[in-house]
């Protein structure tokens, strides 16, 4: 004997998209047809299993005083109801599809309302749209079943006309958290049950057309845009500004200017039927596979992007208009030129975004099936024939939606789903619709089924081996363009090694770029933390902090990463020496000239200008050079090494940025840095109270430690090789390359040992005599510090000879110590942020001033930050700071070894003491927490080592 529940659920775990819809159509965002929003506060009940309650709450006149409210759109998790979940691959439930557990939040959603006047249900038809619902839905309307369906980051629509009532309508919506569908939706992400996107009743007036395709081709050649506007009702298509008035399904070829991301035109136009009228904005472009290139309009693009996941630090994936603006002038303003809408078609509004304000977008479907890598990829739906109807489903509801918009530019299978039958459907079902864009998908190694050969997180050596052809593969990969669909994994301090990869890029026509994985930290806002990560909501399985690993913080303010990939990817190189008073300026624009940007030059001495302005650069074409002589050098009016700038500036306001927005920059030395000068005047004299005093200095007489500097109290002064590991240095544990974070701990670089083999004072210097190792290990580092005086000022020389076998790189070498007070900072040297020696292309040399507290980078999990790069001198705590070499400056109101506990912003707890870093060498920073290590040029090896500080008190 079996029992079968009251409610009727299996429509959960059925594998098929769902029933009830209408076929997928064209997005708009608005026509002379009414529309009602939906949006806004509705009745909520949430209950532990998906039968738990019957279906009576979608009958009219259903009690539902005592429910509770939520937000549409939203996510329940993150309105008290439940928890959120954090994995990066892992299904958070049994694999066995398409069964879900027995546990399954569900929600129950309740939205009365009332038709505004004047709209009649009997005049042509009402549809319901849902634009994003996670992960899978049944709706009612007024007591009526109207069906149900998955595909969370998809839109549904359902005829409704029929139901509707002028006033009192009910529309119910149970969403479950766990369906078939989440098998299909396992994408790195958290997992985030609601209605997320916005619920729209639109009124389709008889005579109004269903669906459209703009069709906006643009011929490079003769400079004209051919329109036809293919309407499944009849209507006329007009553009004023062209001249243009024809019928649906008729073609027209006129002069136009040319859509481009660098030049983003668009005509408006509308599309009138018998029933409605419906803008248009229209950018005429081309895209084809030619010569083994994507191209566009003729010419071959360079992808400058970045992976872009829907994030608020509130609200989840459930974003507002302004929100997406925010996130596009974010990136126009820091030289991004496309998107990958990683790994699901993003709000359609943000599209309208990409059109408007000009981005290249790589449209990715609703798919993603990873977890089941953990079985050998054995039951991967996507290769499983019962599943194929879904899968065609969600790339038809993603093309169909998308398709008029001129910024989309390529469609994606999805990400990381292995391979199979359903995917190859796909690519033969968006080829047979679409045929004037390309198709991607990264799993299609031998590229049988795509137009693009895409890899992820390939290293800088095979990413060139690919760019000069001697990567192998089968005959037609080898004839297809690459790019990098995900590479500069930007999670915590990093990524490191982007301007490695940018000059291969530009090395090799093959080679069309990449996009960063990935654009914003998906951190929860959380009273506890500041910023909650994977497992700060007691999930069974997580992956910590991976889902912080964004070019912006959760607050959408840019990361250091942000700032050194807009400089390395710059629109315009500025090149020369200095020297011969000339620089070498090149567009390197796909499509624009330089007419929109203005030039200009300054000139600094000491790290301060004295003289700047404009600098007359012509309009240079897409890939033009020019030499540009520079003005004769102002008369300095002070020593110093001296310098020029040049920066390329928004000659106007633009859509994205404001007059003088800096574009693009060079610094060219002229003359070189002149170093302190000192001369030993003085040797160390015993005082009274057992000290050694040695000119401003006074020190401990047995251990030869640094007590003073004059008035200003020193602590701790002593040579230092830890760093907080940063996420790149501790690495992936999946990668089987060497990770050093995890070498470094082995070998107890975080707990170093100071060993004082003497103190020797002599006539003209006071000599401390160490060696440096950590316990249970034979290697070291034998360290001298030498102290001098020329009577007012202190000298520090260090020497570091290495003793053993040292086989792992130092995260650092230079000196920590502790001020008791400390505030302003000053400094001459790279800034305004930080960088190490694989980030530091967008340093930029010269006077700079901050707190101690701006110092810092806000990392969500606490790592090392904050160093400044080629600093000559800084002044901070009563005290100047000259260095020989150029050093690494860092400042911070708790020790590395407090960084280094710290899991949340929330643990760093400022103390008394500021512990200042001077370093003569960091280890670079690479993106091996999901790619390649440090590259061979910016790791730190030991070896032996001489640098100096001059200390001056100014207090």
């Amino acid at each position: 004997m079996s029992f079968r529940s009251a409610t009727a659920v299996d429509y959960v775990e059925d594998v098929s998209p769902g029933s009830g819809a209408l076929p997928p159509r064209a997005w708009y965002p608005a026509s002379d047809a009414r529309s009602l929003s939906l949006n806004g506060r509705w009745r909520f009940r949430l209950s532990s299993t998906a039968d738990a309650e019957d279906d009576s709450f979608a009958e009219p006149g259903h009690d539902a005083d005592g429910w509770a409210e939520v937000s549409v759109p939203g996510h329940w998790v993150l309105q008290g109801h439940g928890a959120p979940i954090y994995t990066n691959h892992l299904y958070p439930f049994p694999v066995d599809p398409p069964r879900v557990p027995t546990e399954n939040p569900t929600g129950d959603h309740l939205r009365f309302f009332d038709l505004p006047e004047g709209w009649d249900p009997a005049d042509g038809g009402t549809l319901l749209r849902f634009d994003g619902v996670e992960s899978c839905a049944r709706v009612w309307l007024n007591g009526t079943d109207i069906g149900e369906f998955k595909g969370s980051r998809l839109p549904h629509e359902f005829a409704v006309g029929h139901l509707l009532k002028p006033a009192g309508n009910v529309l119910a919506v149970r969403v479950h958290q766990w369906s078939a569908g989440s098998y299909l939706e396992d994408q790195d992400q958290w997992w985030l049950p609601g209605i997320f996107r916005d619920v729209t009743l639109l009124h389709r007036p008889a005579g109004s057309a269903l669906d459209f395709f703009v069709h906006a081709s643009y011929d490079h050649v003769g400079g004209t845009g051919t329109l036809r506007v293919d309407s499944d009702v009849d209507g006329r298509v007009t553009v004023p500004e062209l001249g243009v008035d024809v019928a649906t399904g008729e073609p027209v070829t006129v002069p136009v200017e040319a859509w481009t991301a660098e030049t983003p035109r668009l005509y408006d136009g509308v599309l009138a039927t018998e029933g409605e009228r419906v803008p248009l904005r229209i950018g005429f472009r081309t895209v084809v596979l030619e010569d083994g290139l994507i191209k566009v309009n003729g010419r071959p693009l360079l992808f400058k992007g970045v992976n872009r996941h829907e994030w608020h630090p509130e609200q989840g994936r459930a974003l507002d208009l302004e929100t997406m603006r925010a996130d596009v002038l974010l990136m126009k303003r820091h030289n991004i030129n496309a998107v990958r809408t990683s790994h699901y078609p993003p709000h359609p509004a943000f599209l309208d975004l990409c059109d408007e304000y000009g981005l290249w977008v790589i449209d990715e479907c609703d798919l993603e099936t990873h977890g089941f890598t953990e079985q050998a990829w054995r039951d991967n739906p996507v290769d499983d024939d019962r599943w194929t109807p879904a899968l065609l489903d969600r790339a038809a509801r993603m093309v169909e939606r998308d398709k008029n918009h001129p910024s989309v530019v390529i469609w994606s299978l999805g990400n990381e789903a292995g391979t199979g039958r359903g995917l190859t459907a796909m690519a033969e079902w968006i080829h047979g619709r679409d045929a004037s864009r390309l198709v991607h998908y990264e799993g299609d190694i031998d590229c049988r089924d795509t137009d693009v050969y895409s890899r992820m997180y390939a290293d800088h050596a095979e990413v060139e081996r690919i760019g000069r052809k001697l990567d192998g593969g089968t005959h037609r990969r080898r004839q297809l363009p690459f790019i990098l669909c995900e590479y500069g994994h930007a999670m915590g301090n990093g990524p490191g090694g982007l301007a490695d990869y940018q000059r291969i890029f530009e090395s090799y026509d093959r080679l069309q770029g990449g996009f960063i994985w990935e654009w914003i930290d998906h951190g929860i806002e959380d009273e506890r933390y500041g910023y909650a990560y994977g497992g700060d909501f007691g999930e069974e399985l997580h992956d910590g902090n991976f889902v912080c690993d964004g070019l912006v913080f959760p607050d959408r303010e840019p990361s250091p990463g942000l700032v050194e990939y807009k400089k390395v990817i710059e629109p315009v190189r500025i090149e020369g020496d200095g020297t011969d008073g000339t620089v070498r300026v090149t567009n390197t624009y796909d499509f624009a000239d330089l007419s929109a940007l203005d030039f200009e030059w300054s000139y600094q001495v000491g790290g301060e200008t004295v003289e700047s302005g404009p600098l007359a650069v012509p309009a240079l074409a897409a890939g033009e050079s020019a030499e540009v002589k520079l003005p004769e050098p102002p008369v300095a009016t002070g020593s110093g090494e001296t310098q020029w700038t040049v920066r390329a500036v928004l000659a106007a306001d633009a859509g994205w940025g404001l007059r003088g927005h800096v574009v693009a920059w060079g610094q060219f030395p002229v003359s070189g840095r002149q170093l302190p000068s000192f001369a030993a005047s003085a040797g160390p004299a015993v005082s009274g109270d057992g000290s050694i005093t040695l000119g401003p200095a006074a020190f401990d007489a047995r251990s030869g430690a640094l007590r003073s500097i004059g008035s200003v109290a020193v602590t701790g002064l002593r040579l230092d090789v830890w760093r907080a590991t940063t996420d790149n240095d501790d690495g992936a544990a999946w990668q089987s390359d060497v990770r050093y974070g995890a070498l470094w701990r082995k070998f107890g670089l975080h707990r170093m040992r100071h060993r004082l083999d003497a103190v020797e004072q002599a006539a003209d210097a006071l000599t401390v005599r160490t060696r440096v190792a950590p316990a249970a290990w034979e290697f070291g580092l034998v360290t001298v510090y030498r102290w001098t005086t020329d009577g007012s000022r202190l000298r520090l020389a260090v020497s570091v000879t290495p003793d053993g076998d040292w086989t792992v790189p130092l995260p650092r070498l230079g000196v920590r110590f502790g001020l008791s007070a400390a505030d302003r900072v000053r400094w001459f040297g790279g800034g305004p942020g930080e960088a190490y020696p694989d980030t530091k292309t967008a340093s930029v040399v010269g006077r700079w001033q901050s707190t101690v507290d701006e110092l810092q980078t806000p990392y969500l999990r606490p790592q090392e930050n904050g160093a400044r790069a080629d600093v000559r001198w800084a002044e901070l705590g009563g005290l100047r700071i000259e260095g020989d070499p150029e050093f690494w400056f860092t400042a911070r109101r708790w020790t590395t070894e407090q960084l280094d506990a710290a899991t949340h912003r929330s643990d760093l707890v400022p103390g008394d003491t500021v512990w200042v870093n001077l370093d003569h060498g960091q280890h670079g920073i690479g993106s091996q927490s999901c790619g390649p290590g440090v590259l061979p040029p910016y790791q730190l090896h030991a070896g032996p080592a001489e640098f100096s500080f001059v200390f001056s008190d100014i207090g």
